[in-house]
């Protein structure tokens, strides 16, 4: 795959999406849906190794059926899944666990009658061996309250506590993406901000990861790239910062 270049900005969303170095992850015109219903449509993106890159949108604008494309939980009708420069669209979901894909999901779907020990083990089925003392000390320095709770069953912990070993679960398997769709979702400011700051560290470690997020002020606060997506397609997109100050993109989602 060659070198691709940098999108301006503030030109419309170009086809074919353009980062400043070889993509980890790659969405090329993704068509998708459940049964006869379009939810997405020729939608690109690309992920930038090492870097956090945010997906907003208002509720029904598409995110999360992206996510479950990009994971192999359904196929697309159109499009391809580039992973590392190889073709994935039809590789199934465990297979793409194991080549380094994790997902965060919504609604964390622990399991509530496991002990956090357990869920961790759990994420680590896809993980080699020699890696899970590393991940799992990296999970407890995110999330030292974890470590006090490790034989308490996950349907007992707080809505915070789940979220973090939802987290920690994910890092288990010492992903090359990891995927998180809406993280805070139900949570407390507070706590919110506790895990956009878990975010940061991870981002600053060098994981790419790529978040769907209905709180827009803090995702592209933290992130380094931004897309847009406006009843299943993209809208707009361009480097967090830069577009968090266009004056459309304000209007529609800061309502300023």
């Amino acid at each position: 795959m060659e070198l691709t270049r940098s999108v301006d900005p503030h030109d419309p969303v170009d086809p074919v999406k353009r980062i400043e170095t070889i993509p980890i992850l790659e969405l090329r015109n993704i068509t998708a849906g459940y049964g006869e219903a379009v939810i997405v449509r020729d939608v690109s993106l690309c992920l930038a190794p090492g870097r956090l890159t945010a997906l907003v949108g208002a509720n029904g604008a598409g995110k999360t059926t992206l996510l479950r494309t990009v994971m192999g939980q359904i196929p697309p009708r159109e499009g391809k899944v580039i992973f590392r420069g190889e073709d994935i669209t039809r590789r199934p979901a465990h297979a793409r666990a194991r080549l380094g894909l994790a997902l965060v999901p919504e609604g964390r779907q622990l399991f509530a009658n496991l002990s956090v020990a357990e869920n961790l083990e759990m994420g680590a089925f896809a993980a080699r061996e020699r890696d899970v003392a590393a991940a799992r000390a990296r999970a407890f320095e995110l999330f030292p309250r974890l470590r006090e709770r490790l034989r308490q069953r996950a349907g007992t912990l707080s809505g915070g506590e789940q979220q973090m070993l939802a987290v920690a679960r994910g890092l288990m398997a010492s992903p090359q993406v990891l995927i998180f769709d809406e993280l805070t979702l139900g949570l407390s400011p507070a706590l919110s901000v506790d895990l956009f700051r878990a975010l940061r560290r991870l981002k600053d470690a060098g994981q790419t990861m790529l978040l769907v997020e209905q709180n827009v002020h803090l995702s592209l606060a933290i992130s380094d790239y931004g897309y847009v997506m406006r009843e299943g397609r993209l809208w707009m997109e361009g480097e967090a910062r830069t577009l968090a100050a266009r004056a459309e993109f304000r209007e529609a989602f800061l309502g300023m």
